[in-house]
């Protein structure tokens, strides 16, 4: 187990790595250049052309992921509460479950509302 584990992360981090240096030369060469060409830097951050802007959207994107999440485990709570087979302790974690899921949609929403307000108002956007 802790073999799959470790395997898993080294993976995990090996595509993150690959990720990361496969956008990394499209965004320094647009960004870092010496000219301030808007195109270019659009093109390199997906249509973004402020920092500010880009920063919002990654945000959004990591909370939605976050909020799918969350929802995962609501389902998750549901199908081991449903098959618990009225087992106190089985029942109480999946209870458990769904609670701190649930919290963490709450925690979610409201940090994506803070979020793109606070942002949102810088760029002159609105979500």
């Amino acid at each position: 187990m802790k073999t799959l584990k470790q395997t898993l992360l080294v993976f995990a981090l090996m595509v993150g790595a690959i990720s990361l240096f496969s956008f990394l030369p499209a965004a320094s060469a647009a960004i870092l250049s010496g000219q301030d060409n808007p195109s270019e830097i659009a093109g390199a951050t997906g249509g973004e052309t402020s920092i500010r802007g880009l920063v919002l959207t990654i945000i959004n994107y990591f909370l939605t992921f976050l909020g799918l999440v969350a929802v995962i485990m609501v389902i998750y709570g549901g199908v081991t509460y449903v098959i618990s087979a009225g087992n106190d302790e089985a029942v109480g974690n999946a209870k458990k479950i769904i609670l701190y899921a649930l919290v963490g949609i709450i925690i979610i929403l409201l940090s994506f509302v803070l979020v793109n307000a606070i942002l949102g108002a810088g760029t002159g956007t609105e979500a």
